[in-house]
This record gives C-alpha cells, structure tokens and sequence, in this order.
C-alpha cells in the first residue's frame, strides 16, 4: 500500500524559459527555489515588497505576487528624438542590486505599481525611451548635434540619474550609433501615421478606444503606491537655504501629501454617488484624469532625479517646477472625484 505521508513533496519549477532574454520578469509560484543568478521581489497588495536571494524558497503569503528577476545585463537601442529614427543610443543596463540605504529598491516599487504578470524586455525599453524622449523635448537633457565632451558627460549623468530614480536601473555603457542602414524609414513613417492619435475631444465615447476601468486602475495604483515614495525623495533630495525656499518647499510637500490623502480616499469610477451608476462618458473623463494624473507623476520622477544633481543655485527654478506638476497633480485629482465636468 503507498503511503503518500512518507513521500516528499516537490513543487514544479515554473516556466521560466526567456528569462534574461527576452523577459525581465516572470511569476513565480509558491514554493519554488529561486533560479542560480536570479532573485525574486515579492510585494502584497498595500505595495510593500521584500526580496528574495538565489536558492532561497519562495515563501509567498496570502494577497502577494512574486516575480523571478534576471538583473541583466540588457542590451537595447533607444531613440532619443522620435522625429529622427536613423539616431540612437546602444545601451546596456542591469537592475541594481539592493541599497541598504533605501527602506524599499526602487525596482521592487516599479513591479509592485507598475509590473505586470510578466515583465518584457521590449516593453521595459519603450518605458525607458519614452522617459527618455520626454526629457529631451523638455529640455532637461540636451543632446546637441556635434556634441562636445563635456555636453555628453553631463547628458550622461542626468541620463544615468533618469534611469536608476525612475526605474531602478544602472546604466552599463551608453554609445551613439547611427540606425540609418537598419531602419526601414518609409515603414516607419507609415506605422506612425496609422498610430498617429486622434485628439480626444474630436471622439465620442464609442468611438475612444481605451478601457476606462483598466486604465483609471492602473493609474490609481501607481499614485497610491509611489506618491509616498517620491514625497520622501523630494523632502530628502533638495535643501533650501533661505527661509522663503524653505517655507515653499514645505508646502509643497504639504499639498502633496494632500494628493496622496486624495487618491487613497478616490471614489469608484463607475459610481455617481452609493448606488447610483456615473453615465459612460463621465467614466471615460474621470479615466482621463486618472492618466494625466500618473504622467504628472512620471514628471515628478524626473524632477527627483534633476533635484539629486543640482546645487544650491537650481533650488528656486527646481520650485518653481515642482509648483507646476504638484499643480497638475491637484487639478486631474479633483477632476477624477467630480461627478460631472
């Protein structure tokens, strides 16, 4: 007679084929062995988030995900001026190994808010050429024609700050190339015609292809979980020296700790008021909010990693951008909690 007391339990590795390839991270199940070069980042669903070194077992609680982590490196090409395909970046990354200075790595914040089931090597890239490309049409990085030697070590540096504050990641190297003979640029041009979007104010709610529901979760996430994080990096980053600077930095921390407190108290999308359903559109105008909100956010991001390369004589121009996005913030937080528009 077997008796299945006597016989150890094993749990099936998990599919984890393209790991390190052409994925970044993969889920993992309950009481698998994390992979030899690999690390797994758990988080529950408050945000808090706790790793896990090679060999170890992944003892996952109830209500967290878990993700199997390749750090790299990763090899891509960016482009850093969307109007300019034949220009690139060759760069090479790795996700960073954990600061004991950091309370939570600000990978581990990124799968937590952002991650989804699988994190893609091609998707992770898009998000770093789209923080990119939106740096450089803001002009907070310069990258001139002709660069001169110290104009590329100081887009080097606000480039490398980008990434490891927005993202997590250390940058490897980083060369120009020319993607001229590679590109197809007729197909190019072709496909961003077709992707070309069509102002929101010309569609009707039918005709707007975009899920409100998934979009507007998406975004509340992210502000729930990372406006705590960037609150700390902004009290912490920049130091006014006199008392007016001192004063606006404190209210504008202020104010956005008000964001947060926001956010955390949002009403449902679908609901007007306890048991009465809000019409499709305004469910539409609040999921638009939602996404200004959550790209004001990127753009607090990129602030913080500005804040942590500046001196003393940036502090009032870094304010004053500061009052723009906490602006922002505010204005598409208490549009997404109007009833109507």
């Amino acid at each position: 007679m077997l008796n299945l007391f006597t016989r150890p339990f094993r749990q099936p590795q998990p599919d984890l084929a393209g790991l390190g390839a052409g994925f970044i991270a993969l889920p993992l199940t309950k009481g698998c062995t994390v992979p030899a070069g690999c690390f797994a980042v758990l988080a529950n669903r408050e945000g808090h988030t706790r790793r896990l070194s090679e060999g170890a077992r992944a003892a996952i609680l109830e209500g967290e995900s878990a993700w199997c982590v390749h750090p790299g490196p990763y090899q891509c090409e960016l482009l850093p001026f969307a109007a300019a395909p034949e220009i690139g970046l060759r760069v090479a990354f790795a996700i960073d190994t954990p600061d004991p200075r950091e309370t939570q790595q600000r990978f581990d914040l990124y799968l937590a808010s952002e991650g989804e089931a699988q994190v893609a090597l091609g998707g992770f890239v898009a998000s770093l050429e789209a923080a990119l490309q939106r740096e450089l049409a803001q002009g907070n990085l310069e990258l001139p024609p002709c660069t001169t030697f110290e104009e590329w070590n100081a887009f080097r540096t606000g480039f490398n700050q980008l990434l490891y504050t927005r993202f997590g990641v250390m940058v490897d190297d980083c060369v120009p190339v020319d993607l001229g003979a590679s590109r197809d640029m007729a197909a190019l041009l072709s496909a961003r015609l077709a992707l070309q979007p069509v102002p929101a104010a010309a569609l009707s709610p039918k005709q707007e292809a975009f899920d409100a529901a998934q979009e507007d979760a998406k975004a509340l996430r992210r502000l729930f979980l990372e406006l705590p994080g960037l609150m700390c990096g902004w009290r912490l980053a920049i130091l006014p020296g006199d008392c007016a600077a001192f004063r606006h930095h404190q209210e504008l921390l202020r104010r956005l700790d008000l964001v947060s407190l926001s956010v955390g108290t949002m009403p449902a999308l679908e609901l007007a008021a306890p048991g009465q359903m809000l019409p499709g559109a305004e469910q539409l105008r609040r999921a638009r909010h939602s996404r200004r909100a959550a790209a004001a956010l990127d753009e607090a991001w990129a602030l913080l990693a500005r804040m942590k390369l500046s001196d003393a004589a940036m502090v009032p121009l870094l304010l004053e951008e500061a009052d723009r996005i906490v602006a922002n913030l505010e204005c598409d937080c208490a549009a997404r909690r109007e009833v109507a528009a």
